[in-house]
């Protein structure tokens, strides 16, 4: 089986026009997508990410660090996926509760190096 990134993206709050009956619905279903992948034994890790941080970067004159706008299109969460290909990994990503209840969701979907070919070193994983 390959690795596989799922990157879950959302235009600004997007989840403040859920009542909150909606928002626990929501909830319930990615729990129930979680234990079904890792019953399946296709999860490797997943979590929910907090908008709050910083995007930092470098220059010639040195760091910088500009605060997430939490405004924008932003990541909400990421999925660390087994799939024996990138189209079963999208058939995979297709079915997360994000794209029923967000209508500007976005999954992006990359798959994981594992090993540098050109030195053999394979990078630690769980």
């Amino acid at each position: 089986m390959k690795e596989f990134m799922f990157y879950i993206r959302n235009a600004g709050n997007a989840k403040i026009a859920l009542s909150a009956d909606e928002h626990l619905a929501f909830i319930k279903k990615c729990e129930s997508y979680i234990e079904r992948l890792k019953n399946e034994n296709l999860l490797v890790a997943a979590q929910p990410i907090i908008r709050e941080g910083f995007i930092l970067s470098k220059s010639t004159g040195g760091w910088i660090k500009v605060p997430v706008d939490p405004n924008k299109e932003v990541q909400v969460g990421y999925y660390h996926i087994r799939a024996n290909n990138i189209d079963e990994a999208i058939e995979i990503a297709k079915e997360n509760p994000e794209f029923e209840y967000v209508p500007s969701a976005t999954i992006e979907i990359l798959p994981i190096k594992m090993k540098e070919e050109e030195t053999n070193f394979i990078y630690p994983s769980n």
